[in-house]
């Protein structure tokens, strides 16, 4: 492990030069890959220049006390060092296990998130306007930049579905353990007589593509472009500056009409498009791998329940993990630190387990 250590700090001096480059800088693909890598490898040579250290006390304490005979107060300092650079040196090398584990090569980039609402109609509706609003307060507490993609509202404010991207590096790290289905118990605005009721919602998040991840001849798209609906009221376009895009060989179809501008509709599509075709190749590559897929924190599949929000007890429960919490109004609020550091815990336990075996 040590030899390897030393590799990633030679290729971090490396990349800290590179970068500092005039053609890299004048470079923008090669200079932003180049600081990516650079940011990745920065925790785990951090750390090996911490452990470094506190060998490098070690040994000069031990020296400290083999020169120190017939000296009881300065062999007493001694072994108080060699404890403590002990102690730093231990907590530093199982650091460094964990950031050693295989990274998740989708963990820095941005996301797109697609909530829609399952069992429970408009109650189901609302309930997805909530974690849309969720998430999104979520994510700028992070610095993440939320924008609607698109989106299909109700008459009482809520979504049958709605598609959102999170911006920023690190959003995907953040909220890829929230894909699933979501069931939410409460009572309905609309409900006389006080009865809870459970509906559901489906969440599925998405790493963004980039250009470069997947090539989209345009020969193979159909574009139409249509008036916005909506649940009315003046926000309502009345130009066709909506637009819906059909990938012909796959089927794949996306709509944007959250903007007034027919090419902004039509690049946020794009955005889209690319995203559900690297996801649906990334599905393709996973089924015939499934033997040697890694272990996680649940499965991440769209028809298991991971979470219960539970209003009259202010409950949110994670079944993946057995996590409950009763501050469920702080969570919709965006509070969610708690509940995604649990699960990314949890999870690479799971992932040092599988190492260890």
């Amino acid at each position: 492990m040590l030899e390897k250590l030393q590799d990633i700090e030679k290729k971090y001096e490396a990349l800290s030069n590179e970068v500092c480059q005039p053609e890299v800088i004048a470079d923008r693909n090669r200079y932003t890959a180049a600081m990516r890598e650079l940011r990745q490898l920065e925790p785990v040579v951090e750390k090996y220049r911490e452990y470094t250290t506190a060998i490098d006390s070690l040994e000069a304490a031990r020296l400290l006390e083999e020169e120190s005979v017939g000296d009881r107060e300065m062999r007493e300092l001694a072994r108080a060092e060699i404890d403590d650079a002990q102690a730093q040196s231990e907590k530093a090398i199982e650091d460094l296990k964990i950031l050693l584990l295989p990274r998740d090569p989708n963990d820095e980039r941005s996301v797109i998130v697609e909530i829609r609402g399952g069992a429970g109609g408009e109650e189901a509706a609302l309930f997805a306007a909530a974690l849309f609003r969720m998430y999104s307060m979520y994510g700028e507490t992070k610095g993440f930049k939320s924008e609607i993609l698109s989106a299909n509202e109700t008459e009482l404010g809520g979504y049958k579905e709605i598609s959102f991207s999170l911006n920023g590096d690190g959003a995907y790290s953040r909220f890829k353990f929230e894909s699933g289905v979501h069931r939410v118990q409460r009572v309905p605005e609309t409900e006389s007589q006080g009865r809870i009721h459970t509906s559901t919602v489906t969440v599925a998040v998405l790493p963004e593509a980039q250009e470069v991840d997947i090539e989209i001849n345009p020969a193979d798209l159909e574009v139409d472009t249509f008036r916005a609906s909506g649940a009315g009221g003046q926000h309502v376009n009345k130009t066709d500056s909506a637009i819906r895009i059909t990938h012909v060989p796959t089927g794949t179809i996306v709509e944007c009409d959250d903007e007034r501008s027919q090419h902004k509709n039509r690049e946020k599509a794009m955005k889209l498009l690319r995203t559900r075709m690297l996801q649906a190749e990334r599905e393709k590559q996973e089924a015939a791998i499934a033997g040697e897929r890694k272990a996680q924190v649940g499965t991440g599949d769209r028809s298991e329940r991971i979470r219960t929000y539970n209003y009259p007890q202010n409950r949110l429960s994670d079944h993946r993990i057995g996590l409950t919490v009763y501050r469920l109004e702080a969570i919709l609020n965006g509070d969610l630190d708690e509940v995604i550091d649990t699960l990314i815990t949890a999870d690479t336990a799971e992932r040092m387990r599988g190492s260890e075996g």
